[in-house]
């Protein structure tokens, strides 16, 4: 099951904890940024007729709605299966869900990533749950009942407490999907950055330890459990039949083409991307150069760190790592029925080490 995914890498801020290439940008960029991403689109050669899109960044969301259906009127395959588009709570409204729905999007990812006013306030984030539930509401009454919730265990400051706070608000909410991320402390985040340089700046001294922020994550999978929402995969959790479609081809290895900045595309064999930034992609298409600046043949152990990653595990000929495949099992990291593989509870939590044997 082929799809599309689209890059708009322009937010109103730029969130402390955000480790992608977005952010505040200037308008001039945006519209040079929009007029290049409509030429890639209509270059594009279809070997296939996408049944998912994903619009992600960045903020999709912000973009005006008639340049929104203008690009999606390019892809293929209308209607889609399924269609996402990425949004930051306290900008949706009754006429933005209209013509979203009008255009072909029938799923909302809404990034609440918490529900506390202390911790959003660290992060940048400018709304508030009762916002939240205001706008979920406007989603159903426009037919747009199809949505994701994202959380974030180990913000500044959080507790838990306000863990089980913002985990009682899903189950107020009562959505269909749930994304539960465990912070990542890199230089590619402010936070991050403060964190590794032992600074104070954004409640950096106040990021919970990796023990906390692992039992935040197990707090959060026995909870949802109770409510109905399993996991299917580390990070994501749902309602029987609402998984993400799109984001299962990833991890399913199906193919995708990857249009925008840092945009990636995949065709079964060679995986491509395309430059980092907006003004790197911008640049490229004034100088005539293709957008892709990265191409290479898929990684051989690719396929089993990306089917680990699903809670069913995956069936595969485990030879070529098997000594690996036995030291997990003695460490209590992954289990095994005939060719079927999966994490177990530990190994989830201890995925990375898993995963570097295959990369």
């Amino acid at each position: 099951m082929a799809g599309v995914y689209l890059s708009y890498p322009f937010c109103a801020q730029k969130c402390t904890y955000c480790n992608f290439a977005s952010g505040v940008q200037p308008r001039e960029l945006e519209r040079e940024y929009l007029d290049a991403l409509r030429e890639e689109i209509e270059s594009a050669n279809w070997p296939w007729t996408p049944k998912t899109v994903y619009l992600g960044g960045g903020t999709p969301s912000q973009m005006e709605p008639g340049i929104l259906a203008e690009i999606l009127k390019l892809i293929p395959g209308r209607p889609w299966m399924e269609a996402t588009i990425e949004t930051a709570p306290g900008s949706l409204t009754p006429a933005k869900a209209r013509a979203w729905r009008d255009g072909g999007i029938n799923r909302v990812s809404l990034g609440v990533q918490s529900f506390e006013p202390r911790e959003l306030a660290r992060t940048g984030r400018k709304h508030t749950a009762e916002i939240v539930a205001q706008e979920i509401a406007m989603l159903r009454e426009q037919g747009l009942a199809n949505f994701n919730l994202d959380l974030i265990a180990g913000l500044p400051g959080q507790t838990r407490e306000s863990w089980r706070r913002s985990l009682d608000w899903i189950e107020r909410l009562d959505p269909p999907h749930v994304s539960v991320y465990m912070l990542e402390i890199d230089e590619d985040s402010r936070l991050g950055a403060e964190v590794l340089a032992l600074g104070r700046r954004y409640g950096a001294p106040e990021v919970p330890s990796e023990e906390a922020i692992a039992e935040f994550y197990e707090t959060a999978v026995a909870h949802l459990s109770k409510l109905g929402i399993a996991r299917y995969e580390i990070s994501n959790f749902a309602r029987p039949g609402s998984e993400s479609k799109h984001n299962l081809k990833y991890w399913r290895r199906e193919p995708y083409l990857g249009f925008g900045a840092d945009a990636h595309s995949f065709d079964g064999a060679t995986r491509w991307q395309n430059a980092e930034t907006a003004a790197a992609y911008v640049e490229r298409r004034a100088r005539g150069l293709p957008f892709a600046t990265e191409i290479a043949p898929a990684q051989p152990g690719e396929a089993f760190f990306l089917g680990l990653r699903l809670e069913q595990g995956m069936e595969a000929d485990w030879a070529p790592y098997e000594g690996a495949m036995r030291r997990f099992e003695l460490d209590g990291l992954v289990e095994r029925e005939g060719n079927r593989a999966r994490l177990t509870p530990r190994g989830v939590l201890l995925s990375n080490e898993v995963f570097t044997e295959f990369v």
